[in-house]
């Protein structure tokens, strides 16, 4: 039982950090594009 969650812990830290890695991107891209419009 120790190990299964031991795993699940490591699941969700894992799928947290695809997350916020997936969100980070998004928000940095829409903000470069925001960027690029207003000084272009």
């Amino acid at each position: 039982m120790k190990k299964k969650s031991t795993f699940q812990k490591i699941t969700m830290v894992v799928v947290w950090l695809m997350i916020l890695a997936t969100v980070g991107s998004l928000v940095l891209t829409a903000l470069y594009s925001l960027g690029l419009m207003n000084f272009g």
